[in-house]
């Protein structure tokens, strides 16, 4: 599927970005690689919602991995969150 069959909007934008990152890769390597920034993004995301609940609670320690895995959801340790990876991207060592 391209952006000029039938996607809109933000599927688009997506689709364009996906094309530009992927450049000459080969498209059987570069689904690993989307996949598991995907599914980072997931956890991160679920993590962060988390983290924000236990911020507010003042008997709650929002560092301390319990209180995530009690919740079935990943740990993510300050070095592998998001928001570091992220401004970390243009980097040479990510």
């Amino acid at each position: 599927m391209t952006a000029s069959h039938g996607a809109s909007g933000h599927e688009a934008e997506l689709w364009q970005a996906a094309d530009t990152l992927r450049g000459s890769m080969d498209a059987a390597e570069y689904k690993h690689i989307v996949l598991g920034l995907i599914f980072l993004k997931y956890v991160s995301d679920s993590f962060e919602e988390r983290r924000a609940e236990l911020a507010a609670d003042p008997h709650s320690d929002e560092e301390d991995p319990d209180f995530y895995r009690g919740e079935n959801l990943f740990w993510a340790p300050a070095e592998a969150r998001w928001a570091r990876l992220r401004d970390a991207a243009a980097s040479p060592g990510v």
